[in-house]
Order: structure tokens, then C-alpha cells, then sequence
């Protein structure tokens, strides 16, 4: 268990998949190509090495000695990237117009960093001034609990529900280790009593909600009246998390700024889109870590992450986070008039009904709601032809 200050210092730099659109439009002549990573989390929590035991700080210039020595655990740096690179593959978190962003940058910056993520940027150009540390030591742990749940996972259909169920607890380990230690609880309590309440534990009452002649508590730890409060086992460890996110992001970038591939229009956490296809050395639909394809499509439009549009003779698929498949289909939204947001500074507006939740009420509301897309330059600046047409993408410089 990872807890106080090192938590939070490893957490300021725990992020998640790298998502970004590079190129708008499908370029004339050409099909996109569609790849899935082959149940990517899976994959790095069953090839590698994770942080365990307890960690040691380290301060002072390691820079030159880091790698010879091959130092194993979560860096502070200043960051240098290549001036050049098309796609950038480390992330931080800036504040944009829009709020809290995780971008891909240029330029210079610091933050915390797993070791292997650093390591597998040397090969990309980047460059670090490494001050201060945490050293862990190394293990495999999850080699076997994933081998078993992906050889369940294969042995039924995909519409089995082993076959989904096996397919969640792989995916979703990680996340729990991540977890924030501060797990609250609920007391329900008499109005008298809250006083008295109050002035025991008035540091833990996070919120509380008024019911009649009772308060609905939420306070900080789970039993108040529990002498064990310290000694809480929450099996949660950020440096696996953050590990398992970070190598995760190691082998997606096998798949950006080779020469030798096709162009590269759009990325997500494990999918890339392509615009021709890639070695066959890389796809095997079935082995842990290697592609699939998914589609291939003559028409495809991505306006920005999680914002996109792919059609071919046999399907459309529109993907508008935020808004649910059922709104797409009332809105007739097609590839043709998402394509109008293309042209600089360009709205359209969607209804939709959203889910609208009331404790302190008990009840539901389902209320009408207008969603407005366009597109935004809050991860990657944007390039536009003098005509005012979206043509292209750049990484955002940091100074």
C-alpha cells in the first residue's frame, strides 16, 4: 500500500491512455484501417515487471547513471522532447481554457514518470534531468491470474458470458490499485444526536443530507467507532497502476512515428487508424499484445478524440462521447453533416435526454438537453487551409 506523500507524488503523474486525432479527413485515394491491441492491459500485466516492496527516495543528479545502473521505480524530471517528433508519446496534465487537459506536447516541462516510460523515450529522441525518486524493487505478478482468465475467456463464444466476464476482471485490476485510500462510509443518525456527533468527528463529516427527522452522513472512514481505523487494508498500490497505464503507453508507441507505416489519422488507448495496411508480423487476432483488424473503410471523418465517423459499403459507425448511441440515431447524424464541422468555428446541435439524479428527493428526473460539438484545439493545436477548412493537427509547445 502506497500512502501520504509518495502517493501523491506518483499520482501527479499517473495517467491513461493517449488519445488524439492527427489528421481530420481521409485523404483522397485512400481506406482507413481499423486496429484493436489485443486486450492491451492484459498483455503488459502479463509480460512485465511491476513495482512491489517498499520504496526507497533517492535525491540528487542521477541522470548520468540511471540507465547503467538500470533504477527501477517513478522519476521527477525535466523533460526535453525532440523538436521534431509528429506524435508525441509522453503526457502531462495542463491547464487549458477548457480545464485539467493530459496532452502529448513539444518543448519543456517536469513531472513524475515510471522509469520504463522514460527509458523507451531515449529511443524517440527525448532528453532528462532526473533530481529525485522513489526505487522499488521488481516482480511479475500477474503472469499466471492473467493466463488463466484469458485461456477462460477463449474457450467461450464472445457473446458467452464468461467470455465478458473473464474480459472485465483482466481489464479491471489495474484500476483498483489506483484507487484514491480515502473510501468514505454512511451513517444515518437521529437530528438530536448530530451535535454530539459533530464534535467527535467533525474533521471526518465529509457531506450530509437531511431526511425528516434523521441526517444521511458521510464521513471519512469507514467505522468511527472502530479502534482498527489505522490499520485499514485496502490492497491498493498507485505504483501498479500508474505501471500497468504507463507500459500500456510504451506499446502503443511502437505503432507511431515509423517511417515506414502508413499515415497515421487517430489513436486511442488501444486502437489505431491507419490509412493502408500494417506488417503481418503485428496482427494476430487471438495473441495477447498483437493487432486486429477491425474494418476497413472508404469514408472516415475524426474531429477529435473520441469524436469520430467510419463508413464503408456494410456499416456506419458514429462515436460522439457524451452523447448516447440512442441520441445519434434520433438526431440523423451521419458522416455528411458531422463533415460540416470541418469549417472553422463551426456548431452543431443535438437533443438528447439525460438522467438527472436527486438523493435527497429519492426520485429521477429525465430531462431534455441541448449538446453542442465543435471542434477544440484543448489537446492538439489545429490547422486550417485558408479557406477555413480543418486540415491537420499539431502538437501543442510547451516553454
Amino acid at each position: 500500500m502506497i500512502t501520504g506523500k509518495i502517493r501523491k507524488d506518483i499520482q501527479s503523474g499517473y495517467s491513461g491512455g493517449s488519445t488524439d486525432m492527427f489528421i481530420p479527413k481521409l485523404l483522397l485515394g485512400k481506406k482507413i484501417y481499423a486496429y484493436d491491441v489485443n486486450s492491451l492491459y492484459p498483455y503488459v500485466m502479463s509480460n512485465f515487471d511491476f513495482p512491489i516492496g517498499d520504496p526507497v527516495y533517492i535525491e540528487g543528479d542521477i541522470t548520468n547513471s540511471w540507465i547503467e545502473d538500470n533504477l527501477f521505480g517513478f522519476f521527477y524530471c525535466k523533460i526535453t522532447t525532440p523538436e521534431n517528433i509528429k506524435h508525441p508519446i509522453l503526457q502531462t496534465h495542463i491547464k487549458t481554457k477548457d480545464g485539467f487537459r493530459t496532452v502529448s506536447p513539444l518543448g519543456n516541462w517536469e513531472g513524475w514518470y515510471f522509469s520504463e516510460e522514460l527509458k523507451n523515450a531515449l529511443n524517440f529522441g527525448y532528453k532528462f534531468e532526473i533530481s529525485k525518486g522513489y526505487l522499488f524493487e521488481r516482480k511479475n505478478i500477474f503472469k499466471d491470474y492473467i493466463e488463466i482468465l484469458y485461456n477462460l475467456r477463449i474457450s467461450y463464444d464472445k457473446n458467452h458470458p464468461m467470455n465478458y466476464i473473464a474480459k472485465i476482471l483482466m481489464n479491471s485490476l489495474y484500476g483498483r490499485f489506483g484507487m484514491k485510500d480515502d473510501f468514505a462510509s454512511i451513517h444515518i443518525i437521529k437530528k438530536e444526536e448530530y451535535l454530539d456527533f459533530e464534535y467527535l468527528y467533525k474533521g471526518d463529516i465529509l457531506d450530509f443530507i437531511d431526511f425528516e427527522n434523521y441526517y444521511l452522513l458521510r464521513t471519512l472512514h469507514e467505522d468511527l467507532d472502530s479502534e482498527l481505523d489505522n490499520q485499514e487494508i485496502h490492497n491498493i498500490s498507485i505504483s501498479i497502476a500508474a505501471a500497468v497505464t504507463a507500459y500500456a503507453r510504451i506499446h502503443m508507441s511502437k505503432f507511431k512515428n515509423n517511417p515506414n507505416f502508413p499515415n497515421l489519422y487517430y489513436s486511442d488507448t488501444d486502437s489505431t487508424y491507419f490509412d493502408g495496411p500494417l506488417p503481418d508480423y503485428l496482427i494476430n487476432p487471438t495473441e495477447l499484445g498483437k493487432l486486429k483488424l477491425e474494418g476497413i473503410y472508404d469514408q472516415a471523418l475524426f474531429l477529435a478524440p473520441k469524436v469520430y465517423a467510419l463508413k464503408n459499403n456494410n456499416e456506419a459507425i458514429i462515436k460522439i462521447k457524451g452523447l448516447s448511441k440512442e441520441a445519434i440515431n434520433n438526431n440523423n447524424i451521419t458522416i455528411d453533416n458531422l463533415a460540416l464541422l470541418l469549417k472553422k468555428d463551426y456548431k452543431l446541435s443535438f437533443n438528447q435526454n439525460k438522467w438527472f439524479k436527486n438523493i435527497s428527493k429519492a426520485n429521477i428526473n429525465i430531462l431534455e438537453q441541448i449538446y453542442t460539438l465543435q471542434v477544440t484545439d484543448s489537446k492538439r493545436e489545429l490547422i486550417y487551409s485558408k479557406e477555413g477548412k480543418l486540415t491537420g493537427t499539431k502538437p501543442i509547445l510547451l516553454q
